[in-house]
C-alpha cells in the first residue's frame, strides 16, 4: 500500500475528512502499517496505552477479561478507530482488541494522536462523538442484559 493509498483510506474515515491532505500525508508517513493474523492481539487489557489504531481492512473484536473468560463487547471493521480511550484517559487499556481475521491497521503513536487532536478541534469533537455513541450502545446493552 502506497502513502497516497493510506491517505485515501484515512480520508474515508469520517473523523479525518476535515483534516488537510498534507496533514493526513504526514500522519500516514509517521504511522506504522501493521498486519494481524486471526486471533492476534492489537493490545491486551491492562497494557499501557501507547498508540491508537485505524483498521484499514479486516475486523477486530473488543473483549473484556471477566475473570472467568472473555466477554465480546464489540466487533469493529474498516475505518474504525481503536485504542484511543486509554490515550485520552491516560490510563491502561480497558479492554483487549483481537483480530477477527486477517487485519491491516495503521498504528498511530500516542504523541502523534494527541498532537492531531490539539491541532484539529473538529477531529477532537469527532472522537468525542464516537466515544459518546459507544457509551450509549454500552448502556443499551447493559439495560437489555439487566432485563434478562
Amino acid at each position: 500500500m502506497t502513502l497516497e493509498t493510506e491517505v485515501q483510506s484515512l480520508r474515508q474515515i469520517p473523523m479525518f475528512r476535515e483534516v488537510d491532505p498534507s496533514r493526513l500525508r504526514l500522519l500516514a508517513f509517521t504511522s506504522e502499517r501493521v498486519q494481524f493474523g486471526p486471533g492476534q492481539r492489537f493490545f491486551q487489557q491492562g497494557d499501557v496505552a501507547d498508540a491508537a489504531y485505524v483498521i484499514l481492512s479486516g475486523a477486530a473484536r473488543v473483549v473484556l477479561d471477566a475473570g472467568e473468560g472473555e466477554i465480546d463487547v464489540a466487533e469493529l471493521g474498516p475505518d474504525a478507530l481503536v485504542g484511543e480511550m486509554g490515550i485520552l484517559a491516560d490510563s491502561p487499556r480497558s479492554a483487549s482488541v483481537v483480530a477477527a481475521g486477517p487485519t491491516v491497521a495503521l498504528r498511530i503513536d500516542r504523541g502523534v494522536f494527541l498532537e492531531l487532536l490539539a491541532q484539529f478541534p473538529q477531529l477532537a469533537i469527532a472522537v468525542m462523538r464516537e466515544l459518546a455513541a459507544r457509551l450509549e450502545r454500552t448502556n443499551a446493552q447493559l439495560a437489555a442484559h439487566a432485563k434478562g
